[in-house]
């Protein structure tokens, strides 16, 4: 299914619904369009979408709309990465030119269908933050203006027990995807060697993202050391190209393995979630294969449902695994004398961490 790249109004309405017929209402349809408002339906719901022809994207013509028809035609893969897990909404009621925030409690004003689960910030506060468990969830938050999904790494009835351990790896000013590319596939040798498998995505920029689905017996800073211990064999084995140090001046031009999205109320943009950039690029689930070939801007709100309707969620064996962490936790004996790593700054002091003084401040 492919959606159009014009620039809105009523252009948009009519391509959005060529799009959804040639979905075949599998995944959706859309009942009303035109005036202020449109209806979609969805696994048997039905999720009202107030203007329609809103212009999101200014610089490629994409609506409200246009980003609800991309959700159906992505569908199953969008409630499987979200399925069951406490989500913060990035919201942009206005398109990426306006205003945006992120929503962690639920809104007041939510289906009663939409369960939640009651999470705790590092910070000793509480709250219930939404569980989508199916599409009419997301199709009900884009209708606020939510472009982007954050789920934690846990599901609803483990709230304090990640199922996933996610490793994000960062290029820094001067490198670049290509780079982020190398330290992945050196990751995958690394996770092979342990007896793990990881899932890679792009993150909608020139980031990647690693999915290794863990058994939920951890908690939240045993899996972050997890993935400090990975990072820090990554950059022992690549150390002109991969670091973890947390302090920017201490990065140089090398890809940052971002250890702290493990933390506690830190998360990652979702697979298959729109990210709030002019070109309109998704957070795509690829193969390891794929790596070496794709391009973040290859995955759109216009691109991403044809690759999604001849290929399907790549990512959708994830769900048939669940790998321990003893291999990890046996190799960071090897450096334990190395210590913790900063959190981050809103998180309370935690024991055995080092100083969170900027290196260059603390010299003075």
């Amino acid at each position: 299914m492919a959606l159009m790249g014009g620039s809105g109004g009523a252009g948009a309405t009519s391509s959005a619904k060529g799009a959804n017929d040639a979905e075949g209402g599998a995944k959706g349809s859309r009942k009303r369009a035109g005036g202020a408002a449109t209806e979609i339906e969805a696994g048997g719901r039905t999720v009202r979408l107030s203007h329609p022809d809103k212009v999101y994207f200014p610089e490629r013509g994409f609506t409200k709309l246009d980003v609800a028809q991309y959700y159906l035609a992505v569908g199953d893969g969008i409630v499987r990465a979200l399925h069951d897990r406490p989500t913060t909404l990035e919201r942009y009621p206005d398109g990426v030119t306006g205003e945006s925030f992120f929503q962690k409690r639920a809104p007041k004003n939510k289906p009663d269908w939409l369960p939640t689960a009651h999470i705790t910030f590092p910070s000793g506060r509480s709250a219930d933050e939404i569980c989508p468990t199916e599409l009419a969830a997301v199709l009900w938050a884009a209708n606020l203006g939510c472009l982007t999904f954050h789920p934690w790494p846990v599901r609803r009835d483990r709230p304090d027990h990640p199922d996933e351990l996610r490793i994000d790896l960062d290029p820094q000013p001067g490198t670049d995807y290509a780079d982020a590319v190398r330290a992945a596939h050196e990751l995958h040798a690394l996770l092979d060697e342990l007896g793990l498998r990881g899932w890679p995505k792009t993150s909608g920029g020139r980031g990647l993202h690693v999915y290794v689905p863990i058994e939920p017996r951890w908690t939240f800073t045993e899996v972050r050391r997890a993935a400090i211990t990975l990072g820090r064999e990554l950059a022992r084995r690549m150390p002109d190209q991969v670091t973890t140090a947390w302090w920017k001046e201490e990065r140089g031009t090398r890809v940052f393995v971002d250890y702290n999205q493990m933390a506690r109320d830190r998360t990652i943009a979702s697979a298959y979630s729109v990210r709030p950039r002019p070109q309109a690029t998704v957070s795509a689930p690829l193969r390891w294969d794929e790596l070496d070939d794709a391009e973040p801007l290859d995955f759109d709100l216009a691109t991403m449902p044809a690759r999604y309707a001849e290929r399907g969620d790549v990512h959708a064996d994830m769900a048939d695994h669940a790998f321990g962490l003893e291999p990890v936790f046996a190799l960071a004996e090897r450096d334990a004398e190395l210590g913790d790593l900063p959190y981050p700054p809103d998180h309370p002091k935690m024991p055995g961490e080092p100083t969170r003084v900027q290196p260059s401040r603390a010299r003075h």
